[in-house]
């Protein structure tokens, strides 16, 4: 585990490479020394319908949802959340250009109780 997930705006398709967001997020998530390669996972998930703030088209959003097992300390998952947000606002720097874009992002603790997990790729990477 970790999984991250990166829900957006539609209406941002056509201003961001989503790819290339969900690599520079990987990469990021990579750098915090936190997390095993195979367990590392980014999508992102297009928001057809939505309503934001005063309802012009303009107006953005992305929120990200960062879920972590637990085992972590608050200080490393609160240094590694730092570095990963600073990294995206870097990324996303133009469209704080204009006053249509929001940005939001929730680290989660999962549960090892009510989680369950298989994963091959384990074996493979490790």
């Amino acid at each position: 585990m970790p999984h991250f997930s990166i829900q957006y705006s539609a209406n941002l398709n056509n201003k961001i490479d989503m790819d290339d967001l969900c690599r520079w997020v990987h990469s990021a998530i990579l750098q915090s020394g936190l997390f095993e390669l195979g367990a590392v996972r980014v999508r992102a998930l297009a928001t057809e319908h939505y309503a934001v703030a005063d309802m012009l088209p303009e107006n953005a959003f992305i929120d990200m949802i960062f879920r972590v097992g637990k085992g972590r300390s608050v200080a490393a998952l609160k240094q590694a959340g730092d570095d990963i947000f600073k990294a995206v606002s870097e990324k996303l720097n133009t469209l704080f250009e204009t006053p249509h874009f929001a940005l939001s992002f929730e680290i989660q603790e999962i549960d090892a109780d009510l989680s369950w997990k298989k994963n091959a790729m384990h074996a493979r990477l490790r």
